[in-house]
């Protein structure tokens, strides 16, 4: 019998190879697995063929969240370089982030210099995991893309340079961001959304599908892997959350009328099951640390985009729970036999 709350229960082999360091410049182009999770049943597309498998009337929900250069540098007293990794404001304050940190023996009350406009970042308090900084000026979109980087996944990284490539292709900043971002937050793009063009969605329109928008930013739960053997010990870190009343009120008179809920992503995902309940939602606004995986019931959503998933990972355990953990097993089995590319810059899935 498997043991959903076992952490090597989300384990599997994928070859180095499989690992997209480079983005879909034909966004609509990558490859599509769909996945009847009912039969199980599988068949190979490209994205653009999700027009087909998606229904008249279905409600297409997207995050409009925005990815901001949430990578900067800085200098020790020393002369020792520190990459900051801001994760959010704290209480809406531009001068005061929670960031995690790069960089040998930082401790509390250290004092770090930008290369940029006499900036200091003060460690006022370190949590372990990440600290919090105090700048000595508003760390701001305008500063931000004077100096800040794209904050791509540390895979991604790591695997640009193994085979010899710059850490940042001049793409990154155009093809990391989905096409119809707005709102900025996002340290990690809501990636099952980069495979949409602006002529896809118009197709998805014209054919009788509604199109609405949720913000969820996307922090630091998301590229933290599972590392409690067992996964009730798992502590999720909280994102924020909009979901504008429109939107919940087309959700809601949907599920009535039984139209299908179809999510672009763990994060639209996440928000919906977070907040739907008794066919209503319990907030329209707030922080949501949800931790989804088997035997999880889903509430609000019918169908899921999504892309391949790393080993380990929560949102492996989340997909696992949609469609089933032995119909997920064989799909990536089946996406490594045929040379799907994974993660965020990989190909996608469709499972209804």
């Amino acid at each position: 019998m498997t043991d959903y709350l076992n952490k090597e229960t989300y384990n599997f082999y994928l070859p180095e190879n499989l690992i997209a360091t480079t983005p879909n410049y034909d966004r609509d182009k990558c490859k599509l697995m769909t996945m009847n999770i009912e039969t199980g049943k599988i068949e190979h597309k490209f994205f653009y063929d999700i027009i087909y498998y998606l229904k008249k009337d279905d409600i297409l929900v997207l995050n409009d969240s925005k990815v901001i250069p949430a990578r900067i540098y800085a200098k020790k007293k020393t002369g020792g370089i520190v990459e900051i990794l801001l994760l959010q404001k704290i209480n809406s304050d531009e001068n005061f982030w929670e960031c995690l940190i790069k960089g040998k023996n930082i401790k509390e009350k250290d004092i770090l210099f930008l290369d940029y406009d006499n900036i200091e970042a003060i460690i006022e308090k370190d949590n372990i995991s990440t600290k919090l900084i105090r700048f000595s000026k508003p760390i701001n979109s305008e500063i931000l893309n004077n100096i800040g980087n794209i904050p791509l996944p540390p895979y991604i990284i790591q695997n640009r340079k193994k085979r010899g490539e710059s850490e940042y292709n001049d793409k990154d900043k155009e093809f990391y961001q989905n096409i119809y971002a707005k709102n900025e937050g996002s340290i990690a793009s809501p990636t099952s959304g980069l495979h949409f063009t602006n002529e896809l969605l118009n197709k998805i329109k014209n054919i009788g599908i509604e199109i609405c928008y949720i913000t969820l930013h996307v922090g630091f739960s998301t590229f933290n892997p599972l590392k409690e053997d067992n996964l009730k010990n798992h502590i999720m870190h909280e994102e924020k959350f909009i979901i504008e009343k429109a939107t919940a009120d087309l959700i809601k008179e949907s599920k009535k009328i039984g139209r299908r809920i179809v999510a672009c992503g763990t994060t639209v995902a996440r928000v919906l099951e977070s907040e739907f309940e008794n066919k209503d939602f319990k907030r329209l606004k707030g922080a949501t640390n949800i931790f989804i995986y088997p035997p999880y019931k889903f509430k609000c959503i019918d169908a899921l985009i999504t892309n391949f998933h790393t080993p380990h990972s929560t949102l492996l355990a989340m997909v696992s729970a949609f469609a089933g953990y032995d119909n997920i097993m064989n799909a990536y089995k089946t996406a490594i036999e045929n040379n799907y590319r994974f993660f965020s810059y990989g190909d996608a899935m469709f499972m209804y």
